[in-house]
């Protein structure tokens, strides 16, 4: 996590909020690694040209769940609802 206060630029990572809030946090960060890196840069590119409706698209990047295809807005909201709420119980 990044973040700038008042011109100052603070990082933490899983480890240390870990510590702030007083929880366990092993393995947060190689989770957190394996999400990012589990596709390839091609399967990335392609999966991001899809979600965004760019097919022209040259490298991967951030798509906004507001830019994407009302179908997958509504996949996104059905997962964010029932799906994970679910896996966390």
């Amino acid at each position: 996590m990044t973040s700038e206060v008042n011109g100052v630029k603070i990082v933490v990572d899983g480890q240390k909020l870990g510590e702030i809030f007083g929880i366990p946090a092993e393995g947060f960060d190689i989770y957190i690694q394996e999400a990012k890196f589990l596709l390839g840069k091609a399967q990335l590119l392609e999966l991001v040209q899809k979600l965004s409706q760019q097919p022209g698209l040259k490298t991967p990047q951030i798509v906004k769940k507001g830019d994407v295809a009302p179908l997958y807005q509504l996949l996104f909201w059905f997962i964010i609802k029932n799906v994970i709420p679910r896996g966390q119980g």
